[in-house]
């Protein structure tokens, strides 16, 4: 039986008055600093932004000796 991984999650919201530039600008640096990766991006009609990030939870097992 393989386990599912397991994620640990964040939510960005991100104004209306914010380029789509920045916010790329913004996601790509809690992308590759901080290891999190697009979940979902929900895009509101008056142009904000509410974004999940995921990232996965690496649990060590303890050793056997």
């Amino acid at each position: 039986m393989v386990a599912m991984p397991e994620y640990e999650f964040r939510d960005v919201y991100v104004p209306r008055g914010v380029s789509r530039a920045a916010a790329t600008r913004l996601l790509t640096d809690h992308a590759e600093y901080g290891h999190w990766e697009l979940a979902r991006l929900r895009l509101y009609p008056d142009g904000s932004r509410r974004v999940r990030l995921r990232r996965r939870i690496i649990r060590q097992l303890r050793p056997t000796w």
